[in-house]
């Protein structure tokens, strides 16, 4: 976590993944469960990179995972990363190193330092990034939704 700016008093966070369909709406879902469960209230989205997705739903097997845990997924739809968007949120969090590559091709300068890996806030956990669970079996969503929370556990404690 040494490479993480003081986030106090950040007022909006945006999750990304690739297509904004299975790792990022899950975290939008989770972090925004929780941050109401402490009485926070920040502007929350989430994007992906690529824009295949456009307007559809969180994959139904996110769903069912995050649904199982108490998470709405109401109103989360998928959308590609805006120019605009690096204006509008001051921490925007990317699910892999893939992630962070296409996005800091697209941020302006003086938005790179608002760009972060989902998992640099999920203390003691060995993996570095969220692994994509679009292929695998269920165990792989569930998955997503532990390192998720632990991830917004971290940043939550950091607000």
């Amino acid at each position: 976590m040494s490479n993480i700016v003081d986030i106090k008093g950040i007022s909006s966070v945006l999750f990304v993944c690739m297509g904004n369909i299975c790792r990022s709406p899950s975290a939008e879902a989770v972090f925004r469960h929780k941050m109401k469960a402490q009485g926070l209230s920040l502007k929350v989205d989430s994007a992906g990179t690529l824009g295949a997705h456009t307007k559809e739903k969180p994959d139904h097997r996110s769903q069912k995972a995050g649904i199982a845990r108490g998470y709405s997924f109401d109103g989360i739809k998928a959308r590609k990363v805006s120019s605009k968007d690096f204006n509008d949120f001051d921490l925007i969090l990317a699910m892999d190193n893939d992630n962070i590559e296409e996005l800091r091709k697209i941020a302006p300068p003086a938005s790179q330092g608002k760009i972060h890996l989902m998992l640099d806030f999920a203390p003691g956990h060995e993996e570095e990034q969220v692994p994509d669970p679009y292929y695998g079996g269920a165990k792989g969503f569930d998955y997503v939704l532990d390192l998720v929370e632990a991830a917004s556990d971290g940043l939550l404690a950091k607000i």
